[in-house]
């Protein structure tokens, strides 16, 4: 039986290239993104290479309800969910007393709220159904508090905390939650929050964003709770184990600095 994956952020980076994952291995999409015109383009090279149902959304998941709406449209369309991929988000380099509040609120909104309420929203179908998978993109920011980019690593802790304890919660239901925690990725990602130019960005090799997707991809059908991409990312937040906050939040702010 076809299955049918919704994956947020599906314009570009991880998303995009998890996208191509689910529809090579046949499954229905329905991608959501800002960009329509990018949606457009993925839409026809997907169905140009393989005979699935590519559904198009273009809504800004920052806005408030954005998620509620898209859940409405879903349903009217027939489908049910059986992949759902939260991982449309940003960041913002920047102090935080200097940064501008509508950065930081459209950050909360998109990178927490609104990939609560689509868990919210479509977890309740998947466990009447006994089956179904979700995938949250976190960070291995998630395991840190990251000076100068303080509410994004706050907003990737909540992504890692909340997928594991609801991973607890649905275990026994057929369900899995996967927290999917890839370090620095050529995304796009560091040139939308400004930080190119920066240590952490210009010092250290980034894996692609195909390579990141197709762990998360492994990871999320094998159930893992906790996915964290690459063998240096898994050492490093291993150390944090042992390794003094102090200390931890005294280093990032020198990785985060030009």
């Amino acid at each position: 039986m076809t299955k049918t994956a919704l994956i947020t952020g599906a314009s570009s980076g991880i998303g995009l290239e998890l996208a191509r994952i689910h529809a090579r291995q046949g499954d229905n999409l329905v991608l959501v993104a800002r960009n329509k015109k990018k949606l457009d383009e993925l839409k026809s090279e997907i169905e140009a290479k393989h005979k699935i149902r590519v559904y198009l959304i273009a809504k800004d998941l920052s806005i408030k309800d954005a998620a509620l709406e898209i859940f409405h449209e879903i349903k009217k369309s027939g489908l049910e969910i059986d992949y759902l991929i939260n991982n449309a988000g940003f960041g913002h380099l920047g102090a935080f007393a200097e940064n501008p509040w509508e950065k930081e609120e459209q950050m909360i909104q998109l990178n927490i709220t609104a990939l609560t309420h689509f868990t919210k929203l479509f977890l309740p179908g998947m466990i009447a159904r006994g089956s179904g998978k979700i995938m949250n993109v976190g960070s291995v920011a998630s395991f840190m508090p990251g000076p100068f980019m303080a509410v994004y690593y706050a907003t990737k802790a909540f992504v890692l905390s909340f997928s594991e304890a609801i991973n607890n919660e649905v275990r026994d239901k057929g369900v899995t939650v996967t927290a999917l925690c890839p370090g620095p990725t050529e995304s796009g990602f560091q040139d939308a929050a400004e930080m190119m130019g920066i240590k952490l960005v210009e010092k250290f090799k980034m894996p692609s964003s195909l390579q990141v997707a197709e762990y998360g991809y492994k990871a999320m059908m094998k159930g893992k709770a906790v996915a964290i991409h690459g063998v240096m990312n898994r050492m490093m937040v291993g150390s944090l184990r042992i390794t003094p906050r102090n200390l931890v939040v005294k280093m990032v702010r020198l990785v985060q600095g030009k």
